[in-house]
Formats: structure tokens, C-alpha cells, sequence
């Protein structure tokens, strides 16, 4: 699964990366968690004054998909992730993956890795060479009782490659740029055209970093945990784990 990212890139980086353009600035995001707002990329019609315009942009949704037939939003499961071998099955998001496909630009993500009894143990996983990814990720928009509108969306996951497997045995969907424009393409590229990208990355994409236990509280947000640790040093006392419904000051809100 990815139940944590971050993206430390700047608006230009992501702008470069995604050919858009008018991404608002952005402080750096150590420790992106659910229900946080996420960056998406979808592709869109212009016509008009806007037909010079790339037809690409960026938008900000809150990272936990909410189907538009879900009645009681309390009662339904945070949709963070989404498998990609059942994505076009599941009632779930069977509409979005249809319609509503975006990239999702990261530095790089968080997993944990158990062992037993033993606690488990946090990678820091960012791309080897640098720089940015585009995670595949799917948009709905929930239209809440009162009337509001709440874009919503979720990362889709593929079974890891045999380097990533020991820490865990799934990892985002990784879109390359190549791809982006067949990925956000919906209407010409069915869900079946396009699952071809849903492969792992190539073992050597990602190096996994060990870090410390910080990492697993939202309240901590800034570049230490990122840090690497030595695994044959103790760590002092053991952090909770991670924090499953975040409420930190210092990330940003979308309500």
C-alpha cells in the first residue's frame, strides 16, 4: 500500500515535469498522510482564450476517494489506495478510473516493514536518480448532503518487484512521462488500453532508506524524517504506530 508521501519539489519543478502551468507555490511536504490535501494532474478541454493554454492542470483533493453513490460518509471506508488488478472491477472505482484518471507528482513515499514481533521498521523510498515521480492516481468528486463538492482521490498500487518485496508487497503505480498524456487520456484510452502501465517499476527506480520512528506521527512534518539511520544502532523508545487519522497544524487543510 502508501499510506504516506511526500513531495519537496518546487511549483516549477512540478510544472516542468507535468507541462502545466499557474501551480500555486507550495511549502516542501515531509509527511503527507490521509485526509491531507494532495497535488493531482488531469488533463481538460480548453477552448476559446484557453486554447493556447497546455491542456493539462494541477488541483489540490483530499487524499481518501469517496464514490459519488456513498451515502453515509461516515460509515465508509478511507479509500487511500486502490489495487490496479481490481481497479476496473470494483464498484468502488469503476467510474474514476473510467473518467477520472491523474497523476499525482511525489518526491517519493514511506513504508513499513514488519518482522514479527518485532517493531516495524520505516524506509524512506525516493526515486534513485532524484527528482520527481508521478504516481497514478484516480479523482471523484462527492457531492455531500448540504450540497458541497469535495474532490477526493486515491493512489493506485501494484504488487512490488523482487528488490521492494522484502519491505513490503505492494508499492504505488509509477507513471512515466512518456506516458502521461495515454494515462490522462480518457477519452480515447480505455481502463483495459492503459493497464498495461500498471507494472512495477524496474528493480534499481527506487532506493529504500531506513528511518527513524518519527515519521510515524503527521505532527512531526519536517525534513528529519527523512534522515537515515543506522540499523545496527538502538533507537531509543519506540514511537506509536503510524497515525491513522492525522489532525496536524502543520500540514496543510482542505477543510
Amino acid at each position: 500500500m502508501c499510506g504516506r508521501f511526500s513531495i519537496t519539489a518546487t511549483a516549477e519543478d512540478v510544472e516542468e515535469l507535468f507541462g502545466i502551468d499557474d501551480v500555486e507555490v507550495f511549502p516542501p511536504r515531509y509527511n503527507i498522510a490521509p485526509t491531507q490535501p494532495i497535488l493531482m494532474v488531469r488533463q481538460v478541454s480548453r477552448g476559446g482564450d484557453g486554447a493556447n493554454r497546455p491542456n493539462r492542470e494541477a488541483l489540490l483533493v483530499r487524499w481518501g476517494l469517496i464514490p459519488s453513490w456513498v451515502k453515509d460518509v461516515k460509515a465508509f471506508p478511507l479509500l487511500i489506495n486502490a489495487r490496479s488488478e481490481t481497479v476496473i472491477e470494483k464498484n468502488s472505482f469503476r467510474a474514476a478510473i473510467r473518467h477520472r484518471r491523474t497523476l499525482i507528482p511525489a518526491s517519493g513515499f514511506y513504508e513499513w516493514k514488519r518482522s514479527g514481533e518485532k517493531k516495524s521498521q520505516a524506509y524512506w523510498v525516493k526515486p534513485r536518480h532524484g527528482g520527481l515521480v508521478a504516481f497514478a492516481g484516480l479523482m471523484e468528486t462527492y457531492l455531500a448532503p448540504d450540497g458541497s463538492e469535495i474532490d477526493t482521490g486515491a493512489i493506485l498500487t501494484t504488487e512490488s518487484n523482487r528488490e521492494f518485496m522484502p519491505i513490503h508487497g505492494r508499492m504505488p503505480v509509477v507513471i512515466q512521462p512518456e506516458h502521461f498524456d495515454r494515462w490522462l487520456n480518457v477519452n480515447d484510452h480505455e481502463p483495459r488500453q492503459v493497464a498495461d502501465l500498471f507494472a512495477a517499476p524496474e528493480p534499481g527506480f527506487f532506493d529504500a532508506i531506513p528511518v527513524s520512528d518519527k515519521v510515524n506521527k503527521v505532527a512531526n512534518s519536517g525534513p528529519e524524517v527523512q534522515d537515515r539511520i543506522n540499523l545496527n544502532e538502538p533507537v531509543g523508545k519506540a514511537e506509536t504506530k503510524p497515525d491513522k487519522t492525522p489532525d496536524s497544524k502543520d500540514q496543510m487543510k482542505l477543510f
